[in-house]
């Protein structure tokens, strides 16, 4: 979490222009909101983000500050990808009056940012859409539109996943998800899934083209932001960043899953929420703008490792803005994504 103490907090990278450059996802701020929410019973820590050293001391034990979560042998650092660490692991499963049910094991690639004990957004994000596509078990159907809502922190400890179908129809269903632990909702989706048809010859977009992910160059911040997820990740920025513009090609090696398939729309979402952060407007020093929702729109099934994003984030004159993303894969543009920030001066 932000440390409000005024206690020391990482530099913000430059280039050698002296400019800054574009931050990687989920480094300028914590993807997981704090709502001022009455039923939350979860303290808001002050601590200030922990030095790499201490976030490579807590993920080497891995430190059971999470209540025992996660496995000593879980632990990843920066570099450690090949390892092929999945995000989760599934403990059960099971069907009974139309609603899956499942239960999770999050792994230490799930590590958020900004506290060792919490998961980021963006895997948990990818494995409800994931439940989404298995619980509608239709392959006549695509996912069109994700709409997650944030409904408090999302501690890296076992959890639960149900999913039923809200709305069937015979061209068009709404599939609803939830993950819980200890009898809280954390996050909430809704998916309207359509019925594919062949419209290829209608086929275009407006969108403006993406430079591929060769034409990136290294990401060079880990020295300011990390957690076992965004270690997890491959970033290459385009050229053109300035403050509220950015883009940049994100993959990951780590299944989504432990011994589990999902769809290339799952492991793509699984990256997406990291958009916010990655084009910051404002000083993270000096500004907070976490998002309180991501909602993804799916005009074309992706495919490949490659997520591209190309990022405009804007703030409104009375303490709320909107980060706004373009999805790429290799092929194109697929899909656009939206996230609800709360601004919140330091």
């Amino acid at each position: 979490m932000v440390s409000d103490s005024g206690s020391a907090q990482p530099q913000t990278p430059t280039g050698p222009t002296g400019t800054p450059t574009a931050p990687t996802p989920d480094r300028s701020v914590p993807v997981d909101p704090v709502p001022d929410n009455s039923a939350r019973t979860d303290p808001v820590p002050s601590d200030p983000v922990p030095s790499a050293s201490a976030r490579a001391a807590v993920a080497a034990g891995d430190a059971v500050a999470a209540g025992g979560a996660v496995a000593a042998g879980d632990a990843v650092g920066a570099g450690d990808a090949s390892s092929q660490l999945a995000y989760y692991r599934q403990v059960s499963e099971s069907s009974a009056d139309g609603v899956l049910t499942a239960s999770y094991q999050p792994t230490a690639v799930t590590e958020g940012a900004w506290a060792s004990h919490e998961q980021h957004m963006a895997p948990a994000s990818g494995l409800l859409a994931a439940v989404v596509e298995r619980c509608s078990g239709r392959d006549d159907l695509i996912t069109s539109r994700l709409s997650f809502d944030i409904l408090g922190v999302i501690h890296r400890r076992p959890f639960d996943v149900t999913a039923r179908v809200v709305r069937p129809g015979r061209t068009i269903e709404l599939v609803q998800a939830e993950m819980t632990s200890q009898g809280r909702t954390l996050v909430r989706v809704n998916a309207w899934r359509l019925v594919r048809s062949d419209t290829a010859d209608l086929a275009g977009d407006d969108f403006p083209a993406l430079p591929g992910p060769d034409e990136g160059g290294p990401w060079t911040g880990a020295d300011y932001w990390g957690g076992g997820f965004i270690n997890s990740l491959e970033l290459r920025t385009l050229p053109g960043w300035r403050p509220g513009r950015g883009r940049a090609w994100i993959r990951s090696d780590h299944p989504l899953i432990e011994g589990v398939a999902v769809s290339p729309l799952a492991n793509l979402i699984r990256m997406t929420d990291s958009a916010n952060g990655m084009a910051v407007r404002a000083d993270p020093r000096e500004l907070l703008f976490p998002n309180t929702d991501l909602t993804v729109h799916v005009f074309r099934e992706p495919s490949g490792e490659w997520l591209g994003l190309d990022v405009s984030v804007t703030f409104g004159p009375s303490g709320i803005g909107l980060t706004s993303s373009v999805l790429h894969d290799v092929d194109g543009p697929f899909g656009t994504a939206a996230q609800s920030l709360t601004l919140r001066r330091r």
